[in-house]
């Protein structure tokens, strides 16, 4: 084996333009493979990780219904006090779930007594929400990350409501909701801080405490809209999810039907699809990567088989196995692979490496997204993997055409 391939290596630098060549070709198509996998997987948990951390949480369990008119924050699809118990209770069996918030969302007009808008907001425990979305106190540009997220009589605002209605931290707000009945509710807010708009649903809405939204909404008992569960590991959520579902499915009104229903993050988010096509342009990369080293390993193959024919005639005629050549031209493939695979993952290791030390910043949307790729042994395995064995492959093909020459037709090939 050793000695086949000392002679496949012989035989490629005999060529060796055309050998390095090919080895740069598939060098060049693993190094854009990796580069790739690495910047798309880094943006695309960037970005869960926003939505996740300082929205959605990674669950969320609602009345059935309300999230199909969510756009309207409908008032008479809450949850009530004893379900939420019940909840609770179900929530507190799965050791999986990390944190949960229970939080009430509201439509209101807001003043700063010299003009109006609309905004919408969360009602919130402010240490619940700080454990379910750990990420929301890092969105604070304006009033300090420090204490509690938002205190009784305070609000955060959303960075463009305080540009528009020139706002600043400390100032005095009027909130004005309409309660379930119809009628209106005021009360004074200061603006406890500014908080930095996030891509998706949600991103734009302010943030008041629990006791406040009750205050506005003229609720006698605690009620939720929405609670938002945190997973210990976001990689476990479809296993939980199917667990939870079937918990909660358990819990259901008078007539024995089920009252709620549980979304994860992807079902309430637009960049669910997003991720999804990043998925699939890393399926078309790696299938552009196989289609680069096949044609490049053939062709050269095929052009060994050629220009040493008469050499491949000598080698039948003194009797050499027809395994023996086929295991030469494959051991040529082999290496090629080898190289190819070699050189592109250390260069794309020193690339990961060197991005990490000089962090990319690109703008999305409002935001600047920080890339910082990383690139797993099973991603670099795989890939290495894969080149080797397509180049082998390639390579089978013209071996099998060398080693089945009639050598008095080669040797009289001119």
């Amino acid at each position: 084996m050793m000695a086949t391939l000392k002679l496949s290596a012989r035989n490629l630098m005999r060529y060796h333009r055309r050998t390095w060549l090919t080895a740069g070709l598939i060098t060049i198509g693993v190094v854009a493979m990796l580069l790739f996998v690495s910047a798309a997987g880094s943006f695309k948990q960037v970005m869960i990780g926003q939505i996740t951390d300082s929205l959605l949480g990674h669950l969320q369990v609602h009345r059935k219904g309300y999230v199909a008119s969510v756009d309207n924050l409908p008032l008479n699809l809450n949850v009530g006090a004893k379900m939420i118990e019940r909840i609770k209770t179900e929530l507190k069996a799965e050791s999986d779930i990390a944190a949960v918030s229970i939080r009430l969302k509201l439509g209101a007009m807001f003043s700063n007594f010299s003009e109006t808008t609309s905004i919408r907001l969360n009602g919130i425990d402010p240490t619940a929400e700080d454990a379910a979305a750990p990420g929301l106190r890092t969105r604070i540009i304006d009033g300090g990350r420090e204490g509690s997220l938002v205190g009784p009589g305070q609000i955060l605002i959303p960075d463009l409501i305080a540009k528009g209605m020139k706002v600043k931290v400390g100032d005095t707000v009027v909130l004005v909701a309409t309660n379930r009945d119809g009628s209106v509710n005021g009360k004074n807010f200061t603006v406890r801080g500014v908080l930095e708009p996030v891509t998706g649903p949600g991103g734009r809405d302010g943030y008041v405490h629990e006791d406040d939204a009750r205050e506005l909404l003229r609720m006698e008992e605690p009620e939720a809209m929405e609670i938002a569960i945190r997973l210990h590991d976001l990689a476990k959520l479809d296993k939980v999810e199917a667990s939870l579902a079937e918990r909660l499915e358990k819990l259901t009104n008078k007539d024995g039907k089920p009252v709620l229903e549980l979304h994860s993050w992807k079902a309430l988010s637009p960049f669910a699809n997003i991720a999804g096509m990043i998925d699939l342009m890393t399926l078309f990369i790696r299938i552009m990567l196989v289609a680069i080293v096949l044609v490049s390993v053939m062709n050269v193959m095929l052009m060994a088989v050629y220009e040493r024919i008469r050499e491949i005639g000598t080698l039948a005629a003194i009797g050499t196995p027809p395994r023996r050549i086929l295991g030469l031209y494959v051991g040529e493939g082999l290496l090629l692979g080898l190289i190819g695979a070699a050189v592109g993952v250390a260069v794309s290791l020193a690339v990961v490496a060197l991005l990490n030390m000089y962090p990319l910043q690109f703008p999305f949307g409002r935001q600047f997204i920080t890339l910082a790729p990383t690139l797993s042994v099973a991603e670099v395995v795989t890939v290495a993997v894969l080149v080797v064995g397509m180049a082998v492959l390639a390579s089978l093909q013209p071996a099998w055409r060398a080693s089945r020459m009639d050598p008095i037709q080669a040797l009289r090939h001119v």
